[in-house]
């Protein structure tokens, strides 16, 4: 990840091998408007082609993770044109990539959550691979209640939660707390306090620090695959990648380090 990036609402951030990204809006909860969506599609890019940077974290300033949309940037609309397209469709739905693109990117992802996730918040910790949370955390798609939905975070959070959850939060509006969240698989832990938070998040990094990168990065694809192909092509793609990575140099080291009872040469780095 060359160079530091100017950012006005994002922060970006290296600690070893682990990339730290911060929204910073507090004075908004950290609520997303297009160039806030446009600094983070920047930053995932950098992310991805970064070779040494083996996990992003997600997180939010000042006890919020991200309260959606900001309704007072949506509010004040651009006059619709007399003919063509609205503008605003391809506006909306570049956030849709970004979430793509976080939702694919090699790195493990990691969301710490404080406070408020809903709407596009709520979307970005369903396309985190591990999610760590503190009791204030809440979740919904309150947006039918202003009169909008949720559209382009509704893939993910199905595919993270089953229909029929996604289905009551859509129509009620209901807020999902730390607790209901986890069991229904959201998150992995529940904190009570932030230095429980930033316990937590070091031992994740720990136990990722113990993952070769391409192996982790080869099993994550493998199993965003199973969601849109059949069993048999994922399978087949499956034994190709095994064998790949059987042969290279790294899966003979890291064998003969567990047969040793030995730490394998990648291990380490957070």
């Amino acid at each position: 990840m060359s160079g530091k990036p100017d950012y006005r609402f994002i922060t970006l951030r290296r600690d070893g091998v682990a990339v730290h990204l911060m929204f910073n809006r507090p004075d908004r909860r950290n609520a997303l408007n297009h160039a806030m969506m446009a600094e983070i599609g920047d930053a995932l890019d950098r992310v991805g082609a970064d070779r040494n940077a083996r996990a992003l974290v997600l997180r939010g300033s000042g006890g919020a993770y991200c309260a959606g949309g900001d309704l007072g940037a949506m509010s004040k609309l651009p006059p619709k044109p007399r003919a063509g397209p609205d503008p605003l469709v391809a506006s909306y739905r570049s956030f849709g990539k970004v979430l793509a693109r976080l939702n694919r990117i090699p790195q493990a992802v990691v969301s710490v959550v404080e406070g408020p996730a809903v709407g596009g918040g709520f979307g970005m910790v369903c396309c985190s691979d591990v999610v760590i949370l503190h009791r204030s955390a809440s979740f919904g798609v309150p947006e039918p209640r202003s009169g909008f939905i949720p559209s382009q975070v509704l893939p993910f959070l199905v595919r993270r939660l089953g229909e029929g959850a996604v289905r009551y939060l859509a129509v009620t509006g209901a807020i999902m707390d730390a607790a209901s969240a986890r069991r229904l698989g959201l998150g992995q832990v529940v904190c009570t306090t932030g230095k429980g938070l930033d316990r937590a998040l070091k031992g994740v990094l720990r136990a990722i620090g113990e993952m070769e990168p391409d192996a982790l990065a080869t099993a994550k694809r493998l199993t965003l695959m199973c969601a849109a192909s059949r069993d048999s092509a994922v399978m087949d793609r499956a034994s190709i990648e095994l064998v790949r990575l059987l042969r290279r140099p790294e899966a003979l080291a890291g064998m003969q380090a567990f047969l040793r009872k030995a730490r394998p040469p990648w291990a380490g780095g957070f």
